[in-house]
């Protein structure tokens, strides 16, 4: 079946037995971790100008047991600087809004994620009369559900801590309010399939949540996890410690610190680590710099490429959506208002806009298998 195929020539990912030698993350050199002060982003939004160029192209024309029923309680959001976020549950701690600019963004995400994969969902190998599935972190529930669709004859579960999925969705498809930081409510090897996906920043322990995943996972079954490193880099100098653009991986990585929550997910290989220490084998990763032509995952349509610069669009338009909806909250914790947040994305946008900057992220999945 097609998509059993990792995309991309052959993986150059590390594909095979937990015991094999790891192939190490793609790394990049460390740029500080400081963070400029507010102030500096409101004296850099007097001095420069709004540029425009023809690469401005993203976004012009072509753009206990946690688990409950859905109760007042879980519909009573909090609002944090104007953004609605979910309910308090426990030690439930995700930082994007949940609200619906933020969930459309999102959904631009999802679209990218699958361009990543070659028009693919996963990467395991998984047989066409799958029976039952998880999908951790559901979101919006567009992955469940287009997973739902292709496979009607498997169950699918869709949890997360905000009930914001549609009502219409597939008859074999259902959504469930859970915390996966907590102890999962689901009998053991009760899946085929269990799929993570943007985590990063809400997981406390990445080696308890693998260890609930292996629980529930079937003997033989499977789990993968998609994640994204927070640093936006460039391989040819373009994007230095002086922009914005740089600037934006330190808020999530010295926030994530200040929250107790890493969101050094793809940078400190997290994923393939706990993966084999909860007792997957067969554990294979994929880099999205090593599988697709030689380039990393492109923000804005700057590549020569013709796939990459379509890739790197949705990139753009999911990030001009809402700027301030990914990075307010970590930036609340580090003493940043909502208007400081504000003006650094100004900043932000006018880079990413100006066709100067090359900038890139990473994206890691990592599969492997309970062992039968």
């Amino acid at each position: 079946m097609a998509d059993n195929q990792a995309p991309g020539k052959t993986p150059e990912a590390t594909t095979g037995s937990a015991s094999a030698s790891p192939t190490p993350a793609a790394t990049a050199p460390q740029p500080s971790s400081t963070l400029h002060s507010a102030q500096h982003w409101a004296q850099v939004e007097q001095d420069l100008p709004l540029h425009n160029s023809d690469n401005d192209s993203a976004v012009g024309d072509d753009n206990a047991s946690s688990t409950a029923s859905i109760s007042s309680s879980i519909l009573n959001y909090r609002t944090i600087n104007g953004r609605t976020y979910h309910s308090e549950r426990g030690n439930a701690q995700y930082w994007t809004p949940n609200d619906d600019k933020h969930n459309e963004s999102m959904d631009i995400y999802h679209h990218f994620f699958t361009l990543a994969l070659e028009n693919k969902l996963f990467l395991a190998p998984l047989k066409d009369d799958i029976k039952k599935v998880l999908d951790v972190g559901t979101g919006t529930g567009i992955w469940a559900i287009d997973f739902a669709d292709k496979f009607p004859g498997a169950e699918v579960t869709g949890t997360d801590i905000s009930p914001i999925q549609p009502s219409w969705v597939p008859p074999n498809l259902k959504f469930e309010i859970d915390d996966c930081t907590q102890p999962w409510s689901f009998e053991d090897n009760s899946f085929d399939y269990v799929h993570l996906r943007f985590l990063l920043g809400s997981v406390d322990s990445w080696d308890e949540l693998f260890e609930q995943a292996y629980r529930v996972c079937k003997p033989g079954g499977w789990v993968e996890s998609l994640e994204s490193s927070p640093r936006i880099e460039s391989d040819d100098g373009t994007v230095t410690e002086e922009t914005a653009i740089n600037e934006w991986g330190k808020f999530f990585i010295e926030g994530g610190k200040k929250l107790g929550r890493p969101f050094t997910v793809v940078d400190d290989d997290l994923q393939k680590k706990a993966v084999e220490k909860a007792g997957f084998t067969n554990v294979n990763t994929w880099d999205f710099k090593e599988c697709i032509t030689c380039l990393p995952a492109p923000l804005g349509g700057w590549p020569k490429d013709q796939r990459m610069k379509e890739i790197g669009r949705f990139v753009q338009v999911a990030l001009e959506q809402d700027p301030e909806g990914y990075v307010l909250y970590v930036a609340s914790a580090l003493g940043w208002t909502k208007s400081e947040v504000s003006v650094y994305c100004v900043q932000l946008r006018k880079e990413i806009r100006s066709g100067k900057y090359h900038p890139f992220y990473r994206l890691r999945a990592v599969w492997a298998q309970k062992p039968e």
